[in-house]
């Protein structure tokens, strides 16, 4: 008990605060957790022999931090009763002293969440947990979080990092969303359609347009254009600036067929 009112801060790492470390299936080596084995063993031989990762469900011994006492996954250590972590979930072998972060498991996706499990509910087609916020409004993605972030390659689906689901069903991390956000880019990587609500900027757009109006010779140039949003095909006046779908109004379009060379008499 006099260790355990030194604090748990004392314990842990910087992905999770507990008593307990633990030993690698893989190469036998402790870790404070899978997460610090894998930055340690993963980027340094990924390009030799392939991914050196702890897979959670394979964790068979943990080290109490107090006592060093190595033995099988379990809440409360065997030797001096020291709680590993006040949250605790057999099916992934996970400790966490820190509760504030609502931990739940989720038996679809196979593995601990945090947030609390009354604000998620799980997507069987997608193969993840979302906010309840999404349900009726998401567009469903087969399988769309067990995919490498089309930023930074990272897989999602185990990612520590905030996760975004776009307007389109693809999924992204948060940060790598500002990112290209900060470098003017508001289209999915993945399939091009809008990441967010761009009507505002398709009025700005309708306003640039209309004040930059086309040279007498180039009024009646006309090309074809696919739009990205909707996946309608139009044939639309040639404008230097951007051309609108007439199907959904999204400047987020693309020209397809028509004549590219700058505007000459017929």
């Amino acid at each position: 008990m006099a260790a355990d009112a030194a604090g748990p801060e004392r314990y842990g790492c910087v992905h999770y605060r507990r008593k307990c470390k633990i030993r690698a299936p893989c190469c036998g080596e402790v870790f404070d957790c899978r997460h610090c084995h894998n930055e340690a063993k993963d980027s340094l031989e990924v390009s030799i022999h392939g991914r050196h990762v702890v897979p959670r469900d394979e964790i068979k011994l943990v080290i109490c931090s107090l006592c060093n006492k190595e033995q099988d996954v379990q809440q409360d250590c065997s030797n001096c009763g020291a709680c590993l972590g006040k949250y605790f979930c057999a099916k992934c072998n996970l400790f966490d002293d820190d509760v504030s972060k609502n931990q739940f498991h989720c038996d679809g996706c196979g593995i601990c969440r945090t947030g609390g499990v009354e604000n998620f509910y799980h997507c069987d087609k997608c193969g993840c947990c979302y906010t309840y916020l999404l349900k009726d409004s998401h567009r469903c993605v087969d399988r769309a979080m067990h995919q490498n972030c089309p930023v930074c390659f990272e897989y999602l689906f185990e990612s520590t990092k905030a996760v975004s689901v776009l307007h389109c069903g693809h999924t992204i991390h948060l940060q790598c969303l500002y990112e290209m956000r900060a470098h003017q880019q508001f289209s999915c990587p993945v399939c091009l359609r809008s990441s967010c609500d761009m009507s505002g900027m398709w009025q700005k757009l309708d306003q640039e347009v209309a004040a930059s109006p086309m040279p007498a010779i180039c009024q009646k140039k006309m090309i074809w254009i696919l739009c990205n949003d909707c996946g309608m095909t139009s044939n639309v006046q040639f404008h230097i600036l951007a051309h609108k779908c007439p199907g959904c109004s999204s400047y987020n379009t693309r020209q397809t067929r028509g004549d590219q060379a700058a505007c000459s008499r017929a």
